[in-house]
């Protein structure tokens, strides 16, 4: 027995001579981590043990009193859009009362600049974005934003909301440039766009046409590309070949349905759709489109028929909607290639939404892109889905400026069964798998994934809290991990 204790002894000291030799053993430092925090003035990363710590990233301080704002004559509404809004936030949480100017105007002492301008500096913001990601690039005397078309509005809320305090007229940044995506809060706003019959082919007419349109912003890409989640929807309905009811049921509804019933099951049973069902959850409900408000898409967002030819029903419903829930109903904006009016449109909508505390739900459908595909007219569907862009655009900028906006782009079914040679095979629906472009708190659940068109909405309401909507039989809102 002693013997056993003094050979426990010794190996027991031996133990101990290692142990101090190896060091204290620390259960945190051992975890291997890459969580980082980004404040305005250092990036900190936390590492495994025995790294160096990263270097703090250089700051300016900047007196934003001295400075003026500018933006770009010939980049559209986005950058002077932006610069208002810069402008009116720092005279909210300032008292400062920043002049604006224009890129041909002569130059400041100092100055923030707003989009692609005429000023050096924004030749010297030369930085690599993907997507939604935008640059900035902060110098002693000026600072410049940067970021494609309408994501100019996400580099004004990021700057505004990064570096401008409540307290003081002075504002640390990063010096130099750097590289950002737009901040996202949890969704409490929810935007579904259709481009009725736009297929992958049609987004991408912008390969085989030249865009000249004067309403346009001259782009040579469709919008939903530069979002950041894409993937894919299947469209049959349980007839087959999906009608724009039962496709419009199936992503308002969250249910399969025959071609032809708008807002019923297979058993003409009235079924509620995610209009309704935001306004019973208190948020402000709208149904737009470029058709009339009888139009198979819109009814299925608002009315309950077996038939979609029953107008004078749909009408009753939608009346219904919104004198039990205030539901804006603002259809049939038209064929037009002046979008004055519906800029105006999607711009009084959203005002009279965004007063609404809890959020709210939006349907908006450019019903033109399908109705000349069925006519094989291949230019005015290339010009329908510039207008569509145009209202992509505008939603995108609201939501950059409202973080907590969820927006999804699809479509009901692709029509004309357009090839990637931009021919058209047919005058009516096809079977082909639409794009899903996503984004916002949620939007990566789209990524890369080809779901079932009732997963849609089953998915959006799941966003609202509601995880039991539509007929979660056979599929399932998509769920986060």
């Amino acid at each position: 027995m002693k013997r056993f204790l003094s050979l426990f002894m010794a190996l027991m000291m031996i133990v101990a001579l290692l142990a101090s030799c190896s060091g204290p053993v620390d259960d945190d430092a051992a975890i291997t981590t890459a969580a980082t925090t980004t404040t305005a003035s250092e990036t900190t990363t936390a590492t495994t043990a025995g790294e160096p710590e990263p270097e703090p990233v250089p700051t300016i301080t900047v007196d934003l009193e001295k400075f003026s704002i500018v933006y770009s004559e010939n980049d559209h509404d986005y950058s002077k859009r932006a610069a208002e809004y810069i402008k009116a936030e720092i005279l909210a949480r300032t008292d400062l009362d920043l002049p604006i100017i224009k890129d041909t105007d002569a130059q400041a002492e100092c100055e923030i600049v707003v989009g692609e301008t005429a000023r050096d500096i924004s030749a010297e913001l030369d930085a690599e974005t993907e997507n939604v990601e935008f640059a900035i690039l902060a110098e002693e005397t000026q600072i410049a934003l940067e970021g494609d078309y309408f994501i100019i509005a996400a580099a004004a809320y990021f700057f505004v909301n990064t570096y401008v305090s409540e307290d003081s007229t002075e504002a640390t940044i990063p010096e130099g440039v750097y590289v950002h995506e737009p901040i996202q809060e949890k969704a409490e706003n929810f935007i579904i766009l259709i481009g009725d019959g736009m297929g992958v082919n049609q987004t991408k007419l912008f390969n085989r046409l030249n865009n000249t349109r004067p309403y346009s912003d001259g782009e040579d890409i469709f919008y939903g590309y530069y979002l950041p989640n894409q993937g894919f929807s299947r469209t049959d309905s349980l007839t087959g070949t999906t009608d724009s009811a039962a496709g419009g049921t199936a992503l308002a509804c969250g249910f399969k349905t025959r071609n032809e019933y708008v807002g019923q099951d297979k058993d003409h049973q009235t079924i509620q759709s995610i209009t309704e069902l935001a306004s019973t959850l208190g948020k402000s409900t709208a149904v737009m489109s470029t058709e009339v408000s009888t139009g198979a898409t819109p009814a299925s967002f608002s009315a309950h028929t077996h038939s979609r030819a029953n107008s004078s029903e749909i009408l009753d419903d939608q009346a219904a909607l919104t004198r039990d829930y205030g539901t804006i109903v603002n259809c049939g904006l038209g064929d037009i290639y002046d979008m004055t009016s519906i800029e105006a449109a999607v711009i009084s909508t959203l005002d009279t939404l965004d007063d609404d505390e809890d959020g709210f739900f939006l349907m908006y459908e450019e019903a033109y892109i399908d109705k000349h595909c069925h006519n094989n007219n291949l230019p005015k569907t290339f010009y329908a889905l510039l207008r569509f862009n145009q209202v992509i655009a505008l939603f995108m900028e609201y939501a950059f400026y409202n973080p907590n906006t969820f927006i999804l782009i699809t479509a009901d079914h692709e029509t004309g069964g357009l090839t990637d040679n931009f021919e058209y095979t047919k005058g009516d629906h096809s079977s082909a798998d639409v794009p899903v472009f996503a984004y916002g708190d949620g939007s990566e659940l789209f990524s890369g994934q080809t779901v079932e068109n009732i997963q849609i909405p089953q998915t959006i309401a799941a966003f609202m809290g509601v995880d039991n909507f539509g007929d979660q039989t056979t599929f399932k809102p998509l769920k986060k991990d």
